[in-house]
C-alpha cells in the first residue's frame, strides 16, 4: 500500500512540475525504464472529443512510420490542413493519396524537404512563413543507426547533422510562424527524442570546440551516436525554452518508445535487423501507440509541457 501511495504521489508530481524541476533520473535505462515503457504503461489516446477543425499542422518525415501514423491520427481528429514535409515527393504523394481517401475533407499537401541541406531547411521555413495559419509543427524526421558518413554539403557527420543541427535549426526558424499564425493560442512545436539519451557515452564531451569533434572518425561509435544526438537535442531545448515562453510557443519533446513498423534500423546489417525483428515482435509498441504520444504532446498537452520531455504520456526528468 505504501509503495502504491509513493508511486501515485510521484505521478502527480511529474504532472505538475516541469522536466527541469524534477531530479535527474538515476534509474538505469535497461532494464528498468525499458520494461516500464514497453510493458508497464497504458497508452493514453487523446479524448474522443478532441477537435482540430480549422487547424493547420506540418509533420516532417511523414511518408512512412511514426510520421505517417501521426499525420493519420491528426486527421482523425478533424485537422483541416496537413503538410507532409518529406524527402521523396513521390513517396509523399503516395502517402497523401492514402490519407486523402480516408479523410477527403482535409487539405493535404506534400512539400519536398531535405534534412541534410541548410538551403532546403531555410526554404521550408520561408514557405511556412507565407502560410496564413500554422498551429502545430511535429519534427519527426531523423536518421537511426548509421555508419560514419560525412554530409558533403555541410562537412558534418550525418547523424549529428540530421538529428541535432538540422532539426534544431528548423525548430528555431519555425518559431516566428508558430508565434504569430496560431489564432487559437500559442502554437505547438513538438520534437521527437529518445530516452536512449540516458545511455549516451558522449566520448568527446570535453572537446573544445565541441561540434567539429563529431566529424572526427576517432570519436564515432555506431552504437552511441544516435543516443548522443538525442542528448544534444534535449540540451538545446533546455536552453531554447529559457528564451521562448509558453505564452509564445509551447515547445516540448516526446519519446514514443521502442516502436516497430519504422525505418529506424533499416541500415543495420541483416543479422542485426533479424535479431531486432524478433525483439520488436516481443517487446515493441505498435506504430499507432507510438504516434499517439506525438498527438498527445502537440494536441492535448498544454503550457505545462513547455520545455519538457514527455515519456509514457507524462512529464519526465
Amino acid at each position: 500500500m505504501m509503495k502504491s501511495i509513493v508511486l501515485y504521489q510521484t505521478s502527480i508530481l511529474h504532472r505538475s512540475m516541469a522536466s527541469k524541476e524534477l531530479a535527474p533520473s538515476k534509474t538505469p535505462f535497461f532494464p528498468n525504464h525499458f520494461i516500464r515503457n514497453q510493458f508497464g504503461t497504458k497508452p493514453q489516446f487523446p479524448p474522443e472529443t478532441t477537435n482540430l477543425s480549422g487547424r493547420v499542422a506540418i509533420v516532417t518525415g511523414s511518408n512512412t512510420g511514426l510520421g505517417l501514423e501521426c499525420a493519420r491520427q491528426l486527421l482523425s481528429y478533424k485537422l483541416s490542413r496537413l503538410i507532409l514535409a518529406v524527402r521523396s515527393v513521390k513517396k509523399g504523394e503516395d502517402a497523401a493519396s492514402g490519407l486523402t481517401s480516408q479523410y477527403p475533407n482535409a487539405v493535404i499537401e506534400v512539400w519536398q524537404f531535405e534534412m541534410t541541406s541548410y538551403d532546403s531547411i531555410r526554404a521550408l521555413a520561408a514557405r511556412v512563413g507565407k502560410l496564413s495559419r500554422l498551429d502545430m509543427a511535429i519534427l519527426n524526421a531523423g536518421v537511426g543507426f548509421h555508419d560514419f558518413k560525412i554530409v558533403p554539403s555541410t562537412g558534418h557527420e550525418e547523424t549529428i547533422q540530421v538529428n541535432y543541427l538540422s532539426t534544431m535549426l528548423l525548430a528555431v526558424l519555425l518559431l516566428p510562424s508558430l508565434k504569430t499564425k496560431s489564432p487559437t493560442g500559442p502554437g505547438r512545436l513538438t520534437i521527437s527524442t529518445a530516452m536512449l539519451s540516458m545511455t549516451a557515452k558522449f566520448p568527446n564531451k570535453h572537446e573544445d570546440p565541441l561540434l567539429p569533434s563529431f566529424d572526427d572518425k576517432r570519436y564515432f561509435d555506431a552504437s552511441d551516436i544516435y543516443a548522443t544526438s538525442k542528448l544534444l537535442g534535449q540540451m538545446f531545448v533546455w536552453k531554447l525554452t529559457d528564451l521562448v515562453t509558453a505564452e509564445e510557443v509551447v515547445v516540448n519533446m516526446v519519446e514514443p518508445g521502442f516502436v516497430k513498423g519504422t525505418d529506424l534500423h533499416k541500415d543495420r546489417p541483416f543479422g542485426t535487423r533479424a535479431l531486432l525483428g524478433l525483439f520488436k515482435a516481443a517487446a515493441a509498441r505498435t506504430v499507432q501507440v507510438g504516434a499517439s504520444a506525438y498527438v498527445d504532446a502537440c494536441a492535448v498537452k498544454s503550457k505545462e509541457s513547455h520545455g519538457c520531455i514527455l515519456t509514457n504520456w507524462e512529464i519526465a526528468p
